[in-house]
């Protein structure tokens, strides 16, 4: 398989199985040993960060965007519900 075509395969994937899907259990994954994965106001880039979670952190996602070709999903953390805002869905995987 070409890496298009597995690129837009992973793409399709990440959507689906975001898509429909509200108050899923999720985790982070992937943003790394010393860094942590920005949770933002808005759905993108320019909103400004709320905090960083590391990984491992557990969350709720509520619903995914699309903004500029990247998919955002709105999460609250698991142990705080209170606690909302958006992060990219690149780094959210199954508990």
């Amino acid at each position: 398989m070409s890496r298009q075509k597995l690129a837009i395969f992973g793409a399709l994937l990440l959507a689906a199985s975001c898509s429909g899907v509200t108050g899923g259990r999720t985790v982070v994954k992937g943003a790394g040993p010393d860094e942590l994965l920005k949770l933002r106001y808005g759905p993108g880039l320019g909103y400004k960060v709320k905090l960083g979670l590391p990984d491992g952190t557990a969350l709720v996602r509520r619903d995914c965007v699309t903004e500029m070709g990247q998919l955002w999903c709105r999460v609250s953390l698991a142990d705080a519900p209170a606690v909302t805002g958006y992060v990219s869905a690149d780094y959210l995987s199954a508990p």
